[in-house]
């Protein structure tokens, strides 16, 4: 299956990108791209990036999927329309905590319901 991703080419803290088309089966750093689409420069904004749309519109019609941070990309870049998709990570540990916190509440012993007997009255001597 054929994907638009994002390959980094830029040098250490100066990240810049490529946008291009490769097989699912190779990582971004394989260099296995099947066509460049555009480029993405993170640190200069919005208005130095390339993206070929033709390319790009023609390659989805062909049934090639995006990544993530792709799709949201040319949503911004109005090549697409849709709806962004979150790309933050999960906070595991939140959830983790609060998955064991409602386990340990389960397993809890629940307390005997406490029944009340009735009160008799005790003769006056």
């Amino acid at each position: 299956m054929l994907i638009i991703r994002l390959q980094r080419v830029g040098r250490v803290h100066e990240p810049s990108f490529r946008i291009v088309l490769t097989d699912s089966k190779f990582g971004p750093k394989s260099g296995k791209s099947v066509e460049v689409l555009g480029s993405y420069d993170a640190r200069k904004g919005k208005g130095t990036n390339h993206v070929d749309a033709e390319k790009v519109k023609y390659w989805i019609s062909k049934g090639a999927k995006l990544s993530e941070t792709v799709n949201n990309f040319f949503i911004d870049q109005k090549v697409i329309t849709g709806k962004k998709i979150n790309v933050l990570p999960k906070n595991k540990i939140i959830n983790a905590k609060k998955a064991k916190d409602a386990e340990e509440a389960a397993k809890a012993p629940k307390p005997a319901p406490v029944v009340e007997a009735p009160v008799t009255e005790v003769p006056k001597a």
